[in-house]
């Protein structure tokens, strides 16, 4: 059975099962520094303010993961030295530099009763059965939020997509891509959805 609780409330350190749900979940948009999901997880495990995430654990495992905000606190912080140490002076210069612009700005204007869903991810061998789901009813259940936001969710990404949908949460925005960067990653749109209680 799967238990999906506060990830600093859990009995051992996910850190390492989140970094790896991380790590494969966001290879597309983190190719350029590793295109080893190992290195990428090493080098991003630092970063998860635990207060601020979900994790869905089965049998001693962390097999989902999703962070929940009030548009002020950070679901994630960079350390560059970190950075630095797992993927090379250079690129671990870029990463402090980029990623700190993406990363550590609120994904929503902080509002009253406004939760910013972020970082919803599933173990690979776990996809598929309902965890991703289990983990936002959990937080639609116990964050104290009447409205909650999903920021950017790529347009290819037809299972989130879904997955949101079912859920209740309705589209109120959609990013173009450039086009020479949407070759590239092979995403047109960033897609926000809403869904209010």
């Amino acid at each position: 059975m799967i238990n999906v609780i506060r990830a600093d409330q859990a009995e051992f350190d996910v850190r390492r099962g989140v970094s790896e749900i991380f790590a494969e979940g966001f290879t597309q948009w983190l190719g350029f520094f590793s295109k080893d999901p190992k290195r990428i997880a090493a080098a991003f495990a630092h970063t998860f303010v635990l207060e601020q995430f979900y994790v869905a654990l089965y049998k001693g495992q962390v097999v989902g993961m999703a962070a929940c905000t009030d548009g002020t606190s950070l679901s994630v912080k960079l350390d560059k030295k970190e950075l630095r140490k797992h993927l090379g002076f250079y690129k671990g210069t870029i990463a402090g530099i980029f990623l700190k612009k993406e990363f550590e700005t609120a994904f929503v204007l902080p509002s009253p009763g406004v939760g910013s869903i972020e970082f919803v991810g599933t173990a690979a061998e776990f996809r598929g059965q309902g965890v991703a789901s289990q983990l936002i009813r959990h937080i639609q259940e116990h964050a104290p939020y009447e409205v909650y936001l999903i920021e950017e969710v790529a347009d290819t990404n037809i299972p989130a997509m879904k997955l949101y949908y079912k859920l209740g949460f309705e589209e109120y925005k959609r990013k173009q891509i450039p086009i020479k960067r949407a070759k590239k990653i092979g995403i047109n749109h960033l897609v926000s959805l809403r869904y209010s209680k």
